[in-house]
């Protein structure tokens, strides 16, 4: 169903940006950049935090970035990864298809300054086998997602 959302997300705003499915699971950056032919800094990884003030945000980084806990915390403040059955529940999507796209519930969303080195990128879209390939400025436009510095 979470597949669905995004679909329909992308027609409520009038988008006509193609899902490409794939017959090879693709939950981890290593298997999507191979089952779609690109390197993996190319895979817009998104990951969820609960902040000190309780706040649960999304963080949309590439593929070969880690978050580097010092600039997470310069940039969104201490922040604590949440426990796969919880991302599922706030985002709609399973863990290795979640995206910030046609979410269960709104949540905020930053993306990480490492997106910006390549011209396209391949973020989940609600499956663990499909993803979407976006400009990072579409990314930003679709998602209203917020740049940062919270990856080395």
């Amino acid at each position: 169903m979470s597949l669905q959302s995004v679909r329909d997300h992308f027609d409520q705003l009038g988008l006509d940006l193609p899902i490409v499915e794939t017959a090879a699971l693709t939950p981890t950056v290593e298997l999507a950049a191979l089952a779609h032919g690109v390197e993996p800094g190319r895979i817009a990884k998104t990951l969820a935090f609960r902040l000190g003030d309780g706040r649960v945000v999304l963080l949309v980084a590439s593929g070969h970035a880690r978050v580097d806990n010092a600039k997470f915390k310069t940039a969104l403040g201490k922040g604590k990864m949440l426990p796969t059955e919880e991302v599922e529940h706030l985002t709609g999507h399973p863990v290795g298809g979640v995206c910030p796209f046609g979410l269960a519930q709104a949540l905020p969303i930053y993306l990480d300054q490492s997106l910006q080195a390549f011209d396209q990128v391949l973020p989940a879209a609600g499956s663990i086998n499909s993803a979407v390939r976006i400009s990072p400025a579409m990314l930003e436009r679709i998602t209203g997602g917020v740049w940062v510095d919270a990856c080395r």
